[in-house]
């Protein structure tokens, strides 16, 4: 791999981050001193829609390190056979600096990173903050054991923890900020009771309904946090929050097209429907006309569509039919929008709102 090429390119991906408002002047200081093939070993994936493909040269390599997307690093958990699915990588450039500037820090500042991952996000906070400051935990100890490799490669030393990244580090203590760079079903109370009053926790969430949502969280004096949504946010699932797969039961049942399923994708929507239809689990991508969906329950229920097609349903009750009355509720609110939605964690769970705190939508208790 050619030194040289990675730091030709490189700058100008820090020049497109910078460009879209992504970085201050500190933080794009940190980007440019913490380059991102230090991160990256040798044996990468590209993650397409259906599957991950390796990459083969060098030029492919250093194309999709210096680029504005994921590079997986890690198949089937290590495993040396399965199925191929991605379970570790270095995230988007554009969204793990989304998240940098959500969390809001300052000089002085502990942070506490949950997923070390290949260790780039804990060697950016390094840079900016100063090594004494940055913790980071991974639950995988051969992820971790590279991470600690290439972070010690790049010149940093933050605390690392091998370990379940809801449970506390020992001898940690409250830090300011809190950062997870793994999808959570839920944010464990466990998390907030790292973090000082007044810190910030900023962390994507991946639900049935929604496959991908990015919280800030404002830690209050009495334990509980809470905060708006910030937008949409595609992460790998922390280990213990990966979603269940549900079995289909039954034949097919046809019925004419309803609600474009192009809809169900909107974040707004989805973050509506998914208190109102609890157990119900979408997946779904864009296709040139529109949406091809896939709904399904944890009772054997499920229905399929893509934009101008027929509605196929399967199983018990009539899936689709609960989707549509959740649109029509969501229009009768004013099809209100992700940032309009926020959510509430203490001791007890969750709560998911709308428009004010006290307006929930969805309790969870825990």
């Amino acid at each position: 791999m050619s030194t040289a090429q990675t730091i030709r390119t490189y700058p100008a991906l820090v020049q497109n981050l910078a460009d879209r408002g992504l970085l201050d002047t500190r933080w794009r200081q940190a980007w440019e001193a913490v380059p991102r093939s230090q991160f990256i070993p040798p044996d990468a994936w590209r993650q397409l829609r259906d599957r991950c493909e390796p990459l083969v040269t060098t030029e492919d390599w250093l194309a999709l390190v210096n680029s504005d997307e994921p590079v997986v690093t890690q198949l089937d958990d290590g495993a040396e056979t399965g199925p191929g699915i991605a379970t570790s990588s270095n995230s988007m450039p554009s969204m793990a600096a989304r998240m940098l500037q959500l969390l809001d820090v300052c000089d002085g500042h502990r942070v506490l990173e949950i997923g070390t991952g290949t260790g780039y996000v804990a060697a950016l906070l390094c840079e900016r903050l100063g090594d004494e400051r940055v913790y980071s935990v991974e639950v995988d100890p051969a992820v971790a054991r590279q991470a600690a490799v290439h972070i010690a490669g790049a010149g940093y030393r933050p605390h690392l923890h091998v370990g379940d990244g809801a449970e506390p580090i020992p001898g940690m203590g409250p830090v300011d900020r809190l950062i997870a760079t793994c999808a959570l079903r839920h944010i464990p109370h466990t998390l907030v009771r790292q973090v000082r009053p007044g810190g910030v926790i900023v962390a994507p969430l991946a639900r049935e309904f929604w496959s991908g949502a990015l919280v800030q969280l404002h830690v209050q004096d009495d334990g509980t946090a809470a905060g708006p949504f910030r937008g949409s946010a595609m992460y790998m699932p922390m280990r213990a929050h990966r979603p269940v797969h549900h079995e289909i039961e039954g034949n097919g049942r046809p019925r004419a097209a309803g609600l474009d399923p192009a809809r169900i994708l909107d974040l707004g929507f989805a973050l509506y429907a998914g208190a109102r239809l609890p157990g119900v689990r979408v997946t779904g991508r864009t296709t040139a006309d529109g949406a091809r969906v896939w709904v399904s329950h944890e009772d054997g229920a499920a229905a399929t569509t893509a934009t101008g097609e027929a509605v196929w349903q399967y199983g018990p009750g009539f899936l689709w039919e609960d989707v549509e009355q959740a649109w029509r509720e969501y229009e009768g609110l004013g099809r209100p929008e992700f940032d309009q939605f926020g959510m509430s964690v203490s001791d007890r769970g969750h709560r998911l709102w709308l428009r004010d705190p006290h307006a929930v939508i969805e309790a969870v208790r825990r």
